[in-house]
């Protein structure tokens, strides 16, 4: 893993380095439809009106990095929080079978910025005239990138190196299923994403558990939770099946990230897309809720579809400012964050759980944490609430300041 460095000549913009930066942050937005491997020539590129195409400046979807700096800031203050029982519900991950909270959209949410990059990526690909062999190794060579890092995090919170399914592993391997499923026809994908998502829910709902009526969903006697508890867990593979309706989301996304790449489109239209497919994915969700409600443990369909469904009308409302109506200084503190998402999803995490949480300071009471430290203190000078949301902000503002540096140096990730 390595960072580098580009001085573009006169970009507005920080420019993508790597495929990390490609599949979360996306790749040149204003390229073309998704491009097919089989026939070349039918793929059209997106261009701004330029008189040179060897000229031609890329142009960042602005809506999209808003949308996943939003995404990084609840993430942080969901795993920052330090109000213990003060803790608002909202900042909390419902409890079985007990509706949705803010917290519980922000990993659909990532999952939905990866779907919506995958065009980006593959018209940036298609553009550089490579053989498709090459396409194959990069969409390997992400997924493996992101589980290697996923087990690095892992690693760094149990202090040994233990291969477990989290956050950055389940992405990669969504990711790896859906690209895949990127190189079939449009209407082709739906139907693939609409048979993963319903054949999971099916399975959940009406595949008998051992010991349990046929239908049982309960948090402890499910289909999903059986077979990860009976053959999977022994191998650290426990939630590997996960993988199924959260591809199905980036694909579900994939299909609107084309028509955000899509140049026969205008601004309006493109918005209806999104409005269209928010509602859709909405109704759906709620429709679905009544057979298998929400639940993030388990992946449900209606969890998946509420959320991204949410997630997508959130899009296009940023759109309209950003995008099209080109009001693009507002959003500055959100494109920090959502320019190097994985940067300030990782360094956070690695710099709590091995230094911040481990070096200690002297105080009355004996060796403290410098996390304990400044929390004690902030709690001691304003109160419990007032200094618990205090070292959450001071946090998140500090991590601000250091990815702003990187991105006023254009210096991302690169794995």
């Amino acid at each position: 893993m390595k960072v580098v460095k580009s001085r573009p000549a006169a970009a507005a913009e920080p420019r993508r380095l790597g495929f990390v930066a490609d599949i979360i942050r996306g790749a040149e937005p204003d390229k073309a439809e998704r491009p097919d491997r089989q026939d070349a020539a039918a793929a059209a590129e997106v261009q701004e009106p330029v008189k040179a195409p060897a000229q031609q400046k890329s142009k960042r979807l602005v809506s999209l990095d808003a949308f996943r700096g939003l995404t990084v800031i609840l993430m942080l203050i969901v795993n920052n929080i330090a109000l213990d029982t003060f803790t608002p519900d909202a900042f909390t991950h419902a409890a079985w079978n007990q509706g949705l909270r803010l917290a519980d959209f922000v990993f659909p949410w990532f999952l939905l910025c990866v779907g919506l990059s995958i065009p980006m990526s593959f018209a940036s690909f298609k553009k550089k005239g490579l053989p498709s062999w090459r396409l194959d190794i990069k969409i390997l060579g992400r997924a493996a990138g992101l589980v290697g890092l996923g087990c690095v995090v892992n690693a760094a919170i149990s202090k040994q190196f233990v291969f477990t399914l989290g956050v950055l592993q389940l992405i990669g391997l969504a990711y790896f299923l859906a690209a895949y499923a990127y190189e079939l026809p449009a209407v082709r994908r739906l139907v693939v994403a609409t048979l993963m998502l319903g054949g999971y829910g099916m399975a959940l709902r009406f595949l008998p558990v051992p010991g349990a009526p046929v239908g049982t969903f309960t948090e402890s006697s499910n289909f999903i939770d059986h077979v990860n508890r009976t053959y999977l867990v022994m191998y650290n593979l426990d939630g590997i099946f996960s993988a199924i309706p959260t591809a199905a989301l980036m694909i579900y996304a994939g299909l609107v990230g084309d028509a955000l790449t899509n140049p026969k489109l205008d601004h309006l239209r493109r918005m209806v897309v999104m409005l269209v497919s928010g509602i859709v994915m909405l109704v759906a969700g709620l429709a679905a809720n009544s057979m298998l409600p929400y639940n993030k443990p388990t992946w449900t369909p209606s969890y998946l579809l509420v959320t991204g469904g949410a997630g997508l009308l959130l899009l296009c409302g940023l759109y309209l400012f950003t995008d099209a109506l080109k009001w693009n200084k507002w959003p500055f503190v959100l494109l920090v964050f959502g320019s190097n998402a994985i940067l300030a999803y990782v360094l956070p995490v690695l710099a709590k759980v091995m230094v911040f949480s481990v070096w200690t300071m002297k105080s009355p009471k004996g060796n403290i944490s410098i996390q304990e430290a400044l929390l004690n203190s902030l709690v001691s000078h304003l109160g419990r609430v007032s200094g618990g949301w205090a070292y959450t902000w001071i946090y998140i503002a500090c991590w601000w300041v250091i990815l702003m540096v990187f991105y006023r140096k254009k210096v991302f990730l690169r794995v």
